[in-house]
């Protein structure tokens, strides 16, 4: 475990583990709301990760914060991986839209216990821009891995999937959505 401040979230390095991971920009600040800074931000991500050998599964950008399911390589090199997309992004994102300091506030981390807990988070990250009131239709929300991986298990998969571990967020419709 380690906790580098009093107002930092304790991380758990762990190699070879599947991670959710959330981040937030300072006061939630919708700073991300261009699809311009959510393309460049998902390039990084992707960059990031796979310079270090973390394989990212599945992601969501939203106004004003991100989930990633990702499997790290080496546990400890989850703060560079995330110290460089902060620090580069929030770089572009001033540019673009001309806020203050900070720009990111921090970044939790969780590693699912099983399946179950997999799977749940992993709806979760699904349903933010239900849960957010981007769409309805989680197919129409192109900041998100949903398509990707609906194209890749299918349809009944997925129904599937969001039957079997509910999150939260359910909606009942969902299933008829996709």
């Amino acid at each position: 475990m380690f906790k580098q401040h009093i107002n930092t979230p304790t991380h758990l390095f762990l190699d070879n583990t599947t991670y959710f991971i959330t981040s937030a920009t300072y006061l939630k600040r919708h700073l991300l709301v261009q699809s311009e800074i959510k393309e460049s931000l998902l390039s990084l991500i992707s960059e990031s990760f796979g310079k270090f050998g973390w394989k990212l599964n599945d992601w969501v950008i939203l106004d004003n914060h991100y989930h990633l399911l990702a499997v790290s390589d080496k546990g400890r090199d989850l703060t560079k991986i995330i110290k460089k997309i902060h620090g580069v992004s929030a770089h572009f994102i001033r540019q673009k839209t001309g806020c203050e300091l900070p720009v990111w506030w921090n970044y939790w981390d969780y590693c699912p216990r099983d399946d179950a807990d997999y799977y749940t988070k992993l709806n979760y990250l699904f349903m933010n821009p239900v849960k957010h009131g981007y769409v309805s239709d989680l197919n129409d929300y192109r900041f998100s891995s949903f398509s990707s991986k609906l194209e890749k298990i299918g349809r009944d998969a997925m129904v599937e999937q969001f039957h079997n571990y509910r999150c939260r967020l359910d909606v009942d419709e969902i299933y008829d959505e996709f």
